[in-house]
């Protein structure tokens, strides 16, 4: 971890020094709270404060990074004391890597005289007017009016890169990060946040006649900016954690014929229950066990059914199935119940033991759906859409407009 640019930490510490008393937060204070929130769920999740380190998710390591901020910052202690119930701002220092070549004594000498003053040019390491410019543009976020339409965005994005299906890179790392890769619908980890630009206006030019457009960026933190191209650009490299979101490409996963060369890995099967439980009794016609395997007799998968539990301890009747051919099971498999996972049926049944089972591999998914996820998985276009259980089809990812 490289030492922590100070004229951050000064940006920081002047915007929390002289809170306005009004009965509604500063937008700044907003954002510090809602952030530590995220940490806080964190560590009701692990039972731990987040942790650096190479080997942990790369989310565990921006989190760390902002625990370590807030620990430093005697305002934001102040500001989010109340809310500590877990005790995380009283922790040690967590950071496990290369040290700063100063310590906290020096720090403070370096942010004297920013307390009580939001003109950052009282310091005396500067960064030029265009950065000044850039990171006030990033900072100045408003909380997102229809984030809850962007939501599922963020939720999806994250089980993706947690099934490999999406990667991240580090943008300090690429050769070049070029406007045309910051379009619409890419998504960045940028100050500890996942940021999606939902909007790309019409090019412009600068006075020095170079291009350069206005941006709509949504955070996963319900807050959204309104920023140009190029100064969303700078603040990526600004950001030593910042990441660039690859945004997958299925390609040619598979196809019903094999080529001389290709070596089957598997089938994708769709069955529906036999049960006589009143929910499936109820909707049999729609509910299906979508799943993935690698047996070359497909009928053997469910041969037990009537004993296995994640079959519902009833026969089933195959609907569809479909070869795979050189393919990750595992990935696909994710991919397909990512899809479908808002329509995935929430159902506790006893095994033959009667111990409780949660089967998760059952979907309220008509077959209509299911083939065409199928063709889309097969073309590479699935990442584009998400599955909505009200209408009953697969829907495009599209950015939201502004009223």
């Amino acid at each position: 971890m490289s030492d922590p640019d100070l004229d951050e930490l000064a940006s920081e510490l002047s915007e929390f020094a002289a809170p306005e008393k009004k009965g509604v937060r500063p937008p700044q204070e907003e954002r510090v709270i809602a952030g530590f929130e995220e940490i806080q769920r964190f560590f009701a999740q692990h039972g731990r404060a987040p942790q650096h380190g190479e080997g942990r998710d790369i989310f565990e390591r921006l989190y760390a990074v902002r625990l370590d901020r807030l620990r430093a910052l005697p305002d934001c202690r102040a500001l989010l004391a109340s809310l500590d119930h877990q005790g995380l701002l009283g922790g040690a220092a967590i950071v496990a890597e290369p040290t700063p070549t100063y310590n906290l004594d020096e720090l403070a000498a370096e942010l004297g005289g920013v307390a009580g003053t939001a003109d950052i040019t009282v310091l005396r390491h500067v960064r030029t007017s265009a950065d000044k410019r850039a990171a006030e543009e990033i900072a100045q976020r408003t909380p997102c009016a229809d984030f809850a339409e962007f939501k599922p965005f963020f939720e999806q994005v994250l089980r993706e890169i947690k099934d490999g299906i999406r990667e991240t890179h580090a943008v300090s790392k690429l050769d070049e990060l070029k406007l045309t890769e910051i379009q619409q619908g890419e998504f960045f980890i940028v100050e500890g946040q996942l940021a999606y630009i939902a909007e790309v206006g019409d090019e412009i030019r600068t006075k020095y006649e170079r291009r350069d457009s206005r941006l709509r960026v949504i955070y996963d933190n319900g807050t959204e900016s309104d920023v140009l191209q190029r100064s969303f650009q700078r603040a990526l490299y600004r950001d030593e954690a910042a990441r660039l979101v690859t945004n997958p490409s299925a390609g040619p996963l598979f196809s019903d014929q094999a080529a001389d060369d290709d070596q089957e890995s598997g089938t994708i099967y769709v069955v529906r229950s036999k049960s006589d439980l009143p929910v499936v009794a109820a909707h049999r016609d729609a509910l299906h066990k979508i799943g993935v395997t690698g047996r070359a007799n497909v009928t053997a998968r469910f041969a037990n059914a009537k004993n296995d539990a994640t079959f519902l301890l009833a026969d089933v009747e195959v609907v569809a199935t479909y070869d795979l051919y050189n393919i990750n099971r595992v990935k696909l498999e994710n991919l397909i119940h990512r899809v479908f996972d808002p329509a995935r049926l929430d159902i506790e049944i006893k095994d033959r033991f009667g111990k409780p089972v949660v089967p998760r591999e059952w979907f309220l998914v008509p077959v209509f759906v299911v083939n065409e996820a199928v063709e889309r998985i097969r073309d590479g276009s699935i990442t584009q859409y998400v599955y909505d259980p009200k209408a009953a089809r697969l829907v495009k990812v599209a950015a939201t407009t502004r009223a």
